[in-house]
């Protein structure tokens, strides 16, 4: 039997150095979850909103190398709601039945589809994962304040846009994203809930998000790395 066609949505503005490591780990997931289904069908859209640098080339290149049934869509809306409703929406048209939604800047692990498809089948229609940011990019100071404020664990009170999942009926039935520039992923959780769906917050999905400091959405993940002080 031929499952539900799944959908991933990436949002990106001038990406290129990131873009590829994204996809990289998006591949593995769906390579991963095609392992545990073999008729497991999955497809990507990146979502290139208002970018002046090479991210289309390097995601089209990396789509390539990868083996991604990969959509690249252009829009200037300077909005990342709209950039994820744009995205998910070329996602609904293809068939999709399983939204998994990410950042060009994030590293999904690769249990991520595999996990949800199992909270799916479980009969969940949203699902929340955890992000944790790359030390790589924070001092040992900012880091440990990070991890001193956040319980990673199962039923944890967290909503990211770098790593939530839904299904195309609670996406309908709770409107879309809006067009925001921030928050856009709180206010469909919030109408999604209110619908009465079945959600789940987990920590088995742990993602690895870029620590910078001067992110794209300023009132974001990278605004509250900065709050933490040096």
């Amino acid at each position: 039997m031929t499952r539900p066609r799944v959908g991933v949505v990436i949002p990106v503005r001038n990406e290129e150095q990131l873009l590829p490591r994204c996809l990289a780990a998006v591949a593995a997931a769906v390579a991963a979850l095609q392992d545990h289904d073999a008729s497991a069908q999955v497809s990507v859209a990146v979502v290139l909103d208002s970018c002046t640098d090479g991210s289309a080339r390097a995601a089209a290149q990396a789509g390539l190398r990868l083996g991604l049934d990969l959509h690249l869509l252009q829009t200037d809306s300077g909005s990342v709601g709209a950039a994820r409703a744009a995205g998910t929406a070329a996602m609904l048209g293809l068939g999709a039945q399983w939204i998994a939604v990410t950042d060009a800047d994030t590293v999904v692990p690769g249990g991520w589809l595999t996990i949800q498809r199992g909270f799916a089948d479980a009969g969940y229609e949203l699902v929340l994962g955890t992000v944790v940011p790359d030390a790589a990019d924070l001092s040992a100071q900012r880091l440990a304040r990070w991890h001193a404020e956040h319980r990673l664990a199962e039923g944890h009170p967290y909503i990211h846009g770098a790593n939530m999942a839904f299904s195309a009926r609670a996406y309908d039935a709770a409107g879309g994203f809006e067009a925001l520039h921030v928050h856009e992923d709180v206010q469909l959780v919030s109408r999604i809930r209110a619908a009465g769906a079945r959600w789940a917050a987990t920590d088995q999905i742990r993602a690895v998000t870029s620590g910078r400091l001067d992110g794209r959405a300023p009132g974001g993940f990278s605004g509250y790395l900065r709050r933490l002080g040096a």
